[in-house]
């Protein structure tokens, strides 16, 4: 699934090909989609800006109209120039907002719909998201307090939580643990405050070295393969995560993995590092 970083550097490259433009066709195979645009035809309207809300992405039409989508496991937004080649199959393609200067494309896009601002504040779904680890206006006394509150849940069951803090994802859960030098498992209970705050700040700053340069003005869809040890071999580009039965980076120890939580998604961590 993609994590917190992937959608906001996927919104953010759409903003930049899109923002301003007017759309000169709109196209989807999704019948809730082609039944607004056939009622309020979407050509016409102008690109008013593309955003991110932790794995939401949401992009906003003129007329108050805004497309919500979520990628969940495999979905993806592309970019192409008119007549460039897609890089994936035209059976995968769910939806084509298409300007004078580029075409976006999201295809196996599992979930999709048109909203209105209205809508769009009492959407239950974004209503109910935790502070944005990649927001400008993070409430990090917010998000530690939601950790807080499910005291009695592990640690990383609520990193995953998107009702606690949004965007971070199966790997930067085992990531940020790590870091931290705290064991999955642990209820939040038995963390310290300083702990708590560790892991809110490590999640944080992990998500931003993800996303590359904000201020460049260019149209990036790729930053290079995630990153938490700052190492330049992509060989050893993150700490535990994938890793199980090789030796920690740290102390040698092997890597130890299993599933976890109502998901069962896979944790990994260092038995020493992380007792």
């Amino acid at each position: 699934m993609p994590e917190g970083d992937s959608i906001f550097r996927a919104a953010r490259t759409l903003h930049r090909a899109l923002a301003g433009k007017v759309v000169t066709r709109f196209e989807s195979v999704l019948p809730a989609l082609t039944r607004i645009d056939e009622d309020a035809p979407l050509a016409g309207r102008t690109v008013d800006e593309v955003s991110a809300a932790g794995k939401h992405l949401l992009m906003r039409f003129s007329g108050d109209l805004v497309l919500r989508t979520h990628m969940r496991m495999n979905g993806s937004w592309h970019i192409y120039r008119p007549g460039e080649r897609w890089q994936r199959s035209a059976s995968d393609m769910r939806i084509v907002v298409a300007t004078g200067d580029f075409v976006a494309v999201a295809f196996n896009v599992p979930v999709a719909e048109f909203l209105t601002a209205r809508t769009l504040a009492r959407h239950p779904d974004l209503r109910q998201l935790g502070p944005d680890l990649l927001g400008t206006a993070f409430d990090v006394e917010n998000a530690t307090r939601r950790i807080r509150e499910r005291a009695r849940d592990a640690i990383a069951d609520v990193i995953l939580n998107q009702r606690v803090m949004a965007g971070a994802g199966n790997v930067y859960k085992s990531e940020v643990l790590f870091l931290c030098r705290i064991n999955p498992f642990a209820p939040v209970a038995s963390l310290t405050d300083t702990q708590v705050a560790e892991v809110v700040e490590t999640a944080r700053s992990l998500l931003a070295a993800n996303v590359g340069n904000a201020a460049t003005g260019g149209i990036v869809t790729y930053v290079g393969m995630r990153r938490t040890t700052r190492r330049a071999d992509p060989a050893e580009r993150l700490w535990v995560y994938g890793r199980a039965g090789l030796p920690c980076r740290e102390c040698g120890t092997l890597i130890t993995r299993r599933a976890q939580g109502p998901d069962a998604r896979l944790t990994y961590w260092c038995p020493r590092c992380q007792p």
